[in-house]
């Protein structure tokens, strides 16, 4: 695999990370209303309905993939943190990605952070010892995070 072709400059590893928190921080805002509620149960050992607080992960996962894969896809490979910080997803040869491409991009991603923090650790860790500063999910996909 190697180096990307000449002409194309690869994203900062710092302008990733940031990037990526305020995606996530975006993510949070949009699926809060959506992702916590409370469930009423019965406590038999106190004999008390009580209600509890109930988190709705899936929820969140699927607002998160849908933001990451319909932006990435059809705006010009940015998320809203990748245009502030000036990257944009790309093919590896540095063409525009496709939707599919990006779909499976973002697939990997999620299965990779279901796998108890282990799993994304590792993805995203990956980018500090990859020439091509890419991520496992990116290897994947075949694509780069590059400067736009």
């Amino acid at each position: 695999m190697g180096s990307p072709p000449p002409q194309i400059a690869l994203a900062g590893r710092w302008r990733r990370l940031f990037a990526g928190i305020l995606d996530a921080i975006i993510i949070s805002l949009v699926s809060a209303p959506f992702s916590s509620g409370w469930k009423v149960v019965w406590d038999s050992s106190r004999g008390v309905w009580e209600r509890v607080p109930v988190q709705h992960v899936l929820i969140v996962t699927i607002i998160g993939y849908l933001y990451y894969w319909l932006l990435e896809a059809f705006w010009n490979g940015q998320t809203l943190g990748k245009k502030l910080f000036g990257m944009r997803v790309s093919r590896e040869d540095g063409g525009r990605a496709g939707v599919g491409q990006i779909a499976l991009r973002e697939f990997v991603r999620v299965v990779l952070g279901w796998l108890c923090c282990i799993g994304e650790l590792v993805n995203y860790g990956w980018i500090l010892f990859d020439p091509r500063k890419q991520a496992l999910h990116d290897k994947a996909a075949k694509t780069l995070v590059i400067d736009a």
